[in-house]
């Protein structure tokens, strides 16, 4: 499987990238080398956003690691991954890591919880980034921290990590059986009242961040959780559903709501600014399901009703615009859903132990994403965007990453899996301006396949914190028996 397409590792300089892109018919602003700081990096260049300064143009992504405690609180592996953040050199964290606004709303029993029961916990993952921060990189003033709140919907698995406990905003013809909802059974959708009941937990999530000191709080809305799904209720009757203005209301309300009770709390939102038709394994390498008895498709956001292989960003530019207009102050784009098409939303050469193996080139993913973005900043040239996708670029991420922020596709370059392996590499890059290639991901698929088995989520191939633990054992087990 891994041998059907070149691997990144094989590229061994800037120009053998280019060709590579070149055979595969692709076109990515790609620098000659990695610059400084000193060299003017534009990565070192700073954003201006309501009156803060954030120092560079690195952002961290959020993770969910299946490490906290019970009750939400974090335990040795969730400090530890926070201050590699912190540690990192970025200077825009969004989000550190999910946090339910809701028990009900967990991907997993042992996720953050954004609760007035987890307030000390959050305080504790906050402080832990602070002062690795100021111990390892500097001064903090112009570091922002964000809170990600979520609920996890057709994915939450509050209590048992082999169990879903669904909550979903309509019925979709695909997806409910893989999370185990008849289409007779209407108990697992949201009623408009116990959503106006979720929109004040999402008000007493974004009170505890800003008393806690958090810059800002990212509201979810993408990769199939519950307001990304809501985008799609086209089926949905009542105020939350049917046409744009219905499927939007959910996530508008909840702004404006945190907007009028939390003054001063920018906030941010992490969107799937497109999502394409489910897949599923087939003989070889993953396939979309059969579609053609569901067209027009009028089941995801961004996606082509006639061909839902293709994406279509007129529904999602026109959002964005509505969320500049209602004071977001940026979004973080990503697209597609980990558990439905995968190789869509993370591009990687390895699948995960749940996944398939990768129908396309994940390098043909990576530049998909971002093209995606620069077409949406040229729409909303106002908004301030983070993109999301580099971590296949592997060694190549911050010549391109540069590039493409001089070039204005983009504001801030996000990373995700890579800060796993080598949580250094935005200080790295702009202070010596190299990027180790030992501790490069290589997108083995580790980290997803280890919560996906019910184990907390780490780099085990290249982080030796993670390598001397039994669950790499327990990991490796459970990759040998899903392959066989």
């Amino acid at each position: 499987m891994s041998n059907r397409f070149i691997k990144v590792a094989q590229l061994k300089t800037v120009e053998t990238f280019r060709d590579r892109l070149d055979q595969l018919g692709l076109s990515l602003p790609c620098d000659d080398s990695i610059l400084t700081r000193d060299q003017g990096s534009p990565m070192a260049a700073p954003l201006e956003v309501e009156g803060f300064t954030i120092g560079n143009r690195w952002c961290i992504h959020p993770m969910e690691g299946w490490d906290a405690n019970t009750d939400g609180s974090p335990t040795e592996f969730t400090i530890r991954r926070w201050e590699n953040f912190g540690r990192s050199g970025a200077k825009l964290i969004w989000g550190g890591e999910a946090a339910a606004v809701q028990e009900d709303g967990r991907a997993n029993p042992n996720q953050t919880l954004g609760t007035e029961s987890n307030r000390f916990g959050l305080e504790k993952l906050y402080d832990s980034l602070v002062s690795a921060h100021k111990s390892e990189v500097g001064d903090p003033s112009d570091l922002m921290i964000g809170l990600q709140l979520t609920h996890s919907g057709r994915y939450s698995r509050p209590n048992q990590k082999q169990i879903t406990e669904p909550r979903v905003a309509y019925h979709h013809p695909i997806l409910d059986a893989r999370v185990g909802i008849d289409s007779d059974d209407d108990s697992a959708i949201w009623t408009d009242a116990e959503l106006h009941e979720l929109i004040d937990s999402y008000v007493n999530s974004a009170k505890i961040a800003q008393q806690l000191g958090f810059h800002f709080v990212d509201v979810k809305c993408c990769h199939g959780y519950l307001l990304h799904e809501f985008l799609s209720a086209r089926s949905r009757p009542g105020e939350f559903g049917g046409n744009f203005e219905g499927r939007t209301r959910l996530l508008l309300t909840i702004i404006r709501r945190i907007q009028q009770e939390c003054p001063g709390l920018l906030i941010g939102v992490r969107l799937s600014v497109f999502d394409l038709i489910p897949f599923h394994a087939g003989l070889e390498v993953g396939e979309p399901v059969d579609f053609q008895d569901l067209l027009p498709y009028k089941f995801g956001f961004g996606v082509s009703e006639e061909d839902p292989l293709e994406m279509d960003l007129s529904e999602p530019i026109r959002l964005i615009k509505l969320l500049h207009e209602s004071g977001v102050f940026s979004v973080n784009l990503s697209a597609g859903s980990p558990y439905y098409n995968p190789h869509i939303q993370r591009p990687a050469i390895f699948p995960p132990s749940d996944g398939y193996p990768p129908p396309e080139d994940p390098l043909v993913g990576v530049v998909r994403q971002i093209e995606a973005v620069r077409d949406v900043k040229q729409a909303v040239p106002e908004m301030l965007m983070v993109g999301t996708g580099y971590t296949y670029l592997q060694e190549y991420l911050p010549h391109v990453a540069q590039a493409v922020v001089r070039a204005g596709w983009v504001d801030s370059v996000g990373l995700g899996r890579m800060v796993l392996s080598l949580p250094e590499l935005p200080q790295t890059t702009l202070e010596e301006g190299t990027m180790p290639r030992k501790k490069v991901c290589r997108t083995f698929s580790d980290c997803t396949s280890a919560p996906r088995n019910g184990i907390v989520s780490g780099c085990y191939p290249l982080d030796p914190y993670y390598k001397k633990l039994p669950e790499f054992q327990q990991l490796k087990d459970a990759k040998s028996a899903a392959a066989n």
